[in-house]
């Protein structure tokens, strides 16, 4: 008997308001534990999927189901309680709160999810990331690839079964780059999240090598 995969997409699609044009997203099955790159020209539906899949949006028609839960028929507190706990979600634009720390802005996602604090899992995960030394700095004080493994961290201290990342490498050079997606997929592996990577940069795929999935968006 085959196991249930963590995410089943079907007759997935999403109209923005006030616009006409219908965004169709193909069927899907993504198996708990993997990696999936989705691979899309900017404008093509990438961060909008990323964005239904954490249920920051209601799909026009069709169903979501991570990890048996119907995701759209989930609403209010309800659905916000389910992404605290299931779902670490990596944006593209990263959002701070600049006048803590790095390690409170990162404590303040268990806060979030209605988690009890966790000093000693914080500490652990920043350390596994590197970021010891950076613990108590603001966010405006790191680099890009400092900023991004603190962001990382945030996603990661729920432990999540989900991790979504939208162009975790956009505004990289190669060397930030490599290291970011390097950490993702460590964490990805020792934590156990099933990681899904929007983007139009081929570094990703060839950074996870086989162990990725591609799907053309």
């Amino acid at each position: 008997m085959n196991p249930r995969p963590l995410i089943a997409l079907h007759a997935l699609s999403y109209v923005w308001p006030g616009n006409a044009t219908e965004i169709r997203f193909p069927d899907l099955s993504v198996e708990r534990g993997s990696v999936l790159v989705l691979r899309a020209a900017s404008g093509r539906g990438k961060s909008t999927l990323l964005a239904l899949l954490a249920g920051l949006l209601s799909p026009s028609a069709g169903q979501i189901h991570v990890d048996g839960v119907v995701v759209s028929a989930l609403t209010g507190a309800a659905r916000d309680r389910w992404r605290g706990r299931h779902v670490g979600f990596l944006p593209q634009r990263l959002h701070w709160v600049d006048a803590l720390s790095v390690e409170r802005n990162v404590a303040l996602a268990l806060w979030a999810a209605g988690l009890p604090p966790d000093e000693v899992r914080v500490r652990a995960l920043l350390a596994a990331l590197g970021l010891t030394e950076f613990a108590q700095r603001r966010p405006h004080q790191l680099s890009g690839g400092q900023a991004q493994r603190a962001a990382l961290a945030r996603a990661l201290v729920t432990q999540p079964s989900l991790l979504l990342v939208d162009e975790p490498t956009a505004s990289l050079d190669d060397a930030a780059a490599a290291a970011a997606l390097s950490a993702l997929d460590q964490a990805s592996t020792r934590y156990g999240a099933t990681l899904l990577i929007a983007t139009h940069d081929a570094r990703v795929g060839a950074a996870f090598g086989a162990r990725a999935r591609e799907i053309q968006l």
